[in-house]
């Protein structure tokens, strides 16, 4: 018979929700400190999940629980970027 393989499971920043790891988008903070989107899921450096509604992004940027997440401030203009992306995949 074959494994079961586990899907792996991440928390968004946003709501607190454990998701699946599919379900989420990856924010990354870069090598050269560069906040951006990871569409892939596999850019090098440090990253915090959240679910594709605008609204999880608000609660995240408003507790600054994504700023903590990543161990970096982040600008308005990737901020914009980042809601541009979610409004429009």
């Amino acid at each position: 018979m074959p494994k079961e393989r586990k899907i792996p499971q991440r928390m968004c920043v946003g709501c607190r929700v454990m998701k699946n790891k599919k379900e989420l988008i990856r924010v990354v903070r870069t090598p050269e400190d560069r906040v951006e989107m990871d569409i892939t899921g596999k850019k090098s450096g440090r990253g915090a999940y959240i679910c594709r509604d605008p609204e999880c992004l608000n609660l995240a940027v408003k507790g600054k629980r994504l700023q903590k997440a990543l161990q970096h401030e982040i600008s308005e203009d990737v901020l914009n970027l980042i809601r541009e992306k979610l409004m429009n995949p």
